[in-house]
This record gives C-alpha cells, structure tokens and sequence, in this order.
C-alpha cells in the first residue's frame, strides 16, 4: 500500500491510495475524508507492473503535467503509467458506484454492501509507457517527487537521480551521490531557501545531510531503515519519530540561531588537478560571468561561475559520479558567441572527464543567464555516458587468454579529436584520445544519440606512462588528416596519424551497432626525445603558413618548442602521411621546477608556467625563446593552466589565463 496526492485535488481533501496486489496488478483507488462517516473509495485506475521476482510497488507520484503516474517497485524500476484514461472511465462510471462501497440507490436488497472492486473488470488494465529497469539496483526505489518540472527519484542503491519527461519517455538527466557511506536514501526534502535535504539511513543512524553545505544536518541512533518513521521540519523546530523494539520514540530539537558563518565556500576539499573554462555568459544587470569547470583529487568536478568585478567564485554544481581522482578535462564544441554549440540560450558543451580507475564520465552542460537565482547562472547537467576499462574487460570474449588490464589505471589527459562528427561520416561520432598511466594512448567513440562510450583503438608504444596527449586536424593540401601527439615519462613526444583508425572504427561502430574489438593505432609518424624527463605540458598551435608550432615544458623545468610541417604523399590525398621537422627551440632551465601549463598564445608569443609560482611570457624570435615578463602567482602546487583571448572594446586582444593547484587564480 501507498499513498499519493491526488491530482487536481486540494490537499486533505482526497488522496489516491495505490495497492498491489497478485500478479503485479496495482490498484489506484481514490480516498475521501468524511467526518462522521466513512471514507468514500472509488477505482480509479488499474496498472500491471512488469514481473519479477517482488512484484510490487514502493512508491508513487502524480506528474504536474496531468494524465501520468510515475512510480518505483521492488526491483529498483521506474515506471510511467498513464492516468488520463482512468479518469475518463471513473467520470463516466460516476453513476455506477456511490461511495465507493455501496450502490447507487437507497435499498441494495441485500443485507451486505457490494465492494468498490466489482467493477473493476470494466477498467482497462494499464501496461507503462515507459520503463527504466533496475535504475536503483536490486534493493528498490523508495521516494519519487517532482519540483521544478524535474523528477526525482531515490533507492537504496545510496543514490538519487534526476529526469525529464520527454513526450511520454522518462530520461536520466544525471545521478548523484550525495554522501559516502549513505548506502540507503529513502527521501528528499525541497527548503524554501533553495537547499536540498536527504534523508536516509547510514548503519544504525538516521542520518539529514545538506547538499549546500555538504554536511550531516542530523545523525539520530534508531537502529537501522527496517522500521517505520517521519520526519518534520520548519522555521521554528524538527522532529523525527521512529518506532524500536514495539516502543513509539520520538526525537524533538527547537530551531537555534546559526551562529557559523562561511566566509568562504569551499570548491573542493583536496587540490584542484585540472581546469577548463566553458565559456562567458552575458546576464542582464550583471557583469560577464566567466564559466570553469575544475576536476579535483576529492573525486568530484565543479562547474562554477567566476566574476572579474566581485572576484568570487559561485559554485553552480557537482558532478559526483567519479570513483576515484579527477585528472582530465576536455571540451568537444567550442564555447563562445558565434561558435558551434553557443545558442541563444547560453552555453552548452560536451565536457568529458577522466581520471583513476580507468574511469570516463560524459555529460552535456547547459549553462545560461538567470538573473533571479543567486549565481545569476542556471546550469543544467544531463549526463550522457560512462566508460570503466574493468567493465570493458568483463564483456570481452576468451578473456581468459589475455593479460587483464591494470584496475588501478588513471587517465592522465584527454583531447577531442576535431572534426570527426561531420556529415560524412556515417553517424556523428565523436572521438577522443586518453594518455594512460599503464603506457597505452587509448581512443574512444561517442554516440551521443546512443549514449554509447566505447574503446575503439589503442597502442603501447610507448612502454610507459603516458602523460599527455593532443589531438590536431590538418586539413591544407586537398586533404584532411587526424593527428595525435603524445608525450610520456621518457621525454618522448610522438606523433601518429589516426585517420584509418578512425575511419575504421567508424565503419565497424556502423556495421556492429556499437561495440567492436579495439582496433591497433599502428606506429607513430615521428618521435621527438624533446626532454631528459616527464613532459607535463604539451599545446599545439597552428601557425598561418599551415605549419604547426607544438610546445612541451618538462619535469627538469626546461621548455621545448619544434616547428612541423605536414605533408601528405603523392598521388591520392590519402595515401600516406609525412612530418617534417623545420625548427627545433630549447631553453633550459626556464623555470626552478615543474613546467605543469605551456600555452602557444601567438606563432612568436608562449606563456609558461610552473610549480616555482612563476608566470613567464617569452617571444619566439630567430634566436631562440627571450623572456618578455614574469608575474608570480599565488596558487602553490600548480597543476594546469587555460588560456583564452578576449576583443576589447578598442578591437586589442588581451589574454586571460586561470591556474589551478592548491587553489584557483584567474589573471
């Protein structure tokens, strides 16, 4: 049994009790209080929940948008029902039933009243429009409420996920994880003051845990979930009653002035290993809001919005769905006015991450201006696919015949590759290339449609740990080839032409729907020995001639800058590819330690940085690199570095660049 708000119905005045019974038939009956005597029930509904095992139902709601109920069952599944219908049949069986118990008429002629469920087989039996099978796991869901148009549903799985309604198909826009150790959420609680509350059990303890603080409001001693309880709050007092051991128990605590007050908002609780700016959003009455998103070692992204007058940094929201560090970020779309993937309605980009566990996470951000919330930003999350290579491993046939990969491999850096998703192909693919830590350059497929992440080539050649890499297209000379660049702990940089593999993976992703046996990159085009050691930054520039400047700063705090040109063989454009090393540039000791951010701003401008907390502008001339300025910073650690230019009003370029480490610092 369970009950619901009835639609369009005020409060207290009906509610809608839903009842499963055998063979998964789920009873919507329609309750009403009448003081005095007794409660008025009508069928409203008849619904058949799909088998399994324990079929029935743990949860329901009534969508605002009328005509749908949405409900969760024993075996973790969300399901839509329609609802219009039912009301249709209850309308015109009004004068089938009065009451709910008793007939129409004042005499039955019978000393018993028939029951409400004698008609029932007049009432069509209902089959969901839409089903998401074992969303929370095998252990049920256990709440689904609506607010702001968005469902929201939790389980005992220790998470919570947020959907949409579109046309009549529930989508998962992302799931979260609010707490470690919070293994069974049974609610969500809406404040006036915009925080999220969840309520759930932790061990034996109740447990009421702040998404906006990001701490345990309360942690009550009951003795575990398997019992009945309710929780209230409001401006004045909380209480929280629980039955134990058959005794009614009851927890009451007065509402007391918050005498802590944040100076500060944390944006992550260990260092920042990684850094991307969105883009720029333009809010009425505002100044332009810079938009980043920043991977840390405490396993969760922050897309946050940083403003250049206020200087502070508004968190916007988490992305929670990493199970160990976040080492790697990358764009796919440019972000800006007049660029594919800017609308009229704000930014919105495809933002990969990466990180320990061999583990990728896709989502689409959609962040626009909203003058009235806080931030002044809106930003939604819909989160599009995962990858982990275990879980790839376990889905590979005679397994048993090869060497299991590393469990404990951590992507270090991830690069789009650029122009993959063009009308040529036969679907929009997207491809993106992983540095691992186990000396493999990885390259997955997306199908955004799909929402399918998927292994499509890789290669050892390098033989050990894969730092960085950079992905680049050439497209001069009648011909278009996709190029990678990958630089390891050796101080090797290595540069590969992935456009067969590419092209491969794109014809056997089409033929296969999906899943295919990793392709072989082959071998590099060209290695550059352009270090003593670790190459920690690597960019790629090209320059107006068609040639491509690529800069590397290494371990040893030394700087290295080569120019390429590429140059495809005779006869047809594709038969072969060739680079050709024009100019090579070092400078030693450039910095006192670590070379972690190198950004080519112009063919003859390069911006370093490094762990020394010196920020160094040099010109690229004829005899070498000359240093022009130096600014030092005050984030410690450095970790990496973004740049991008901006048109002043007086058409003058002018660089911006944010650093992140133990910290983040915007210049």
């Amino acid at each position: 049994l369970g009950w619901a708000p009835c639609p369009g119905q005020p409060p207290g005045a009906t509610t809608a009790l839903l009842a499963s019974g055998p063979d998964g038939e789920m009873l919507w009956l329609d309750v009403t209080h009448r003081p005095g005597q007794a409660p008025w029930v009508r069928l409203m509904g008849r619904y058949l929940l799909p088998p399994c095992k324990q079929r029935w139902h743990t949860c329901a709601a009534f969508l605002p948008q009328g005509g749908l109920l949405v409900c969760g069952d024993r075996r973790g599944s969300l399901l839509l029902f329609p609802c219009s219908s039912s009301l249709e049949w209850a309308v015109e069986s009004a004068g089938i039933a009065d009451g709910g118990t008793s007939l129409v008429g004042e005499d039955t002629g019978s000393g018993s009243e028939p029951s409400c469920l004698s008609h029932k087989g007049a009432l069509p039996l209902e089959a969901p429009l839409s089903m998401l099978f074992g969303l929370h796991g095998k252990m049920g869901v256990t709440s689904v409420t609506c607010h702001g148009g968005y469902i929201y549903s939790t389980g005992r799985d220790g998470c919570f996920h947020q959907l949409r309604l579109q046309g009549q198909q529930l989508e998962v826009l992302r799931k979260h994880r609010p707490c470690k150790g919070l293994q069974w959420i049974e609610e969500l609680r809406f404040t006036p003051d915009g925080d999220l509350l969840v309520l759930g059990f932790h061990a034996d303890d109740f447990v009421v845990w702040s998404s906006r603080t990001g701490e345990n409001l309360h942690c009550i001693p009951c003795g575990g979930g398997h019992r009945s309880w309710s929780y209230c709050s409001n401006a004045s007092a909380e209480a929280f009653a629980f039955v134990k051991c058959g005794d009614v128990m009851l927890y009451h605590r007065e509402a007391e002035p918050c005498e802590q007050q944040v100076l500060l908002e944390s944006l992550h609780g260990r260092e920042i290993a990684c850094v991307r700016r969105l883009g720029a959003v333009e809010v009425p009455g505002h100044a332009t809001l810079n938009i980043f998103v920043t991977g840390s070692e405490d396993t969760t992204a922050c897309v946050l919005a940083l403003s250049k007058c206020s200087r502070a940094a508004m968190p916007l929201t988490r992305l929670s769905d990493h199970i160990s560090s976040v080492r790697a970020l990358a764009l796919a779309s440019p972000a800006g006015p007049g660029d594919e993937g800017f609308g009229d309605e704000g930014l919105c980009t495809l933002l990969f991450s990466a990180g320990g566990r061999a583990q990728i996470e896709c989502y689409r951000l959609l962040c626009a201006g909203d003058p009235a919330s806080e931030s002044a930003v809106a930003c939604q999350v819909i989160h599009v696919a995962s990858h982990r290579l275990d879980k790839h491993w376990e889905r590979k046939k005679n397994r048993h015949k090869l060497v299991k990969m590393d469990p404990e491999t951590r992507y270090m850096s991830l690069s789009v590759v650029p122009g993959t998703s063009s009308e040529q192909l036969p679907a929009p693919w997207k491809f993106l290339a992983a540095a691992c830590s186990d000396g493999s350059v990885r390259v997955f497929g997306l199908l955004e449609a799909a929402r399918k992440l998927v292994l499509v080539a890789e290669s050892f050649h390098h033989q050990r740990c894969v730092l960085k890499v950079e992905a680049f297209l050439h497209t001069r000379a009648g011909g278009e080839r996709h190029l990678l660049c990958s630089a390891a702990t050796d101080g090797s940089v290595a540069f590969w032409d992935i456009t067969s593999p590419i092209t491969d993976a794109t014809d056997a992703l089409h033929r296969a729907e999906g899943e295919i046996q990793p392709l072989a990159l082959g071998t590099p085009l060209l290695t550059i020995m352009a270090h003593s050691c670790g190459v920690n930054s690597l960019h790629i520039r090209e320059t107006p001639e068609g040639q491509y400047l690529v800069a590397s700063g290494s371990d040893d705090g030394s700087i290295h800058i080569c120019l390429l040109e590429v140059a495809l063989g005779r006869g047809e454009a594709m038969a072969g590819t060739c680079l050709r090393v024009l100019e090579r540039v070092a400078r030693p000791c450039a910095h006192a330690a670590h070379v972690t951010g190198i950004r080519v701003l112009r063919p003859d401008l390069l911006l370093s940085a490094s762990v020394d907390q010196r920020l160094t502008l040099w010109r690229r001339g004829p005899g070498g690199l000359d240093a022009l300025s130096t600014t030092f910073f005050h984030v410690p650690d450095l970790a990496e570095l973004d740049c991008w230019e901006v048109a002043e009003a007086g058409g003058e370029l002018r660089y911006y660049c944010v650093l992140c480490g133990r910290g983040l610092e915007m210049l």
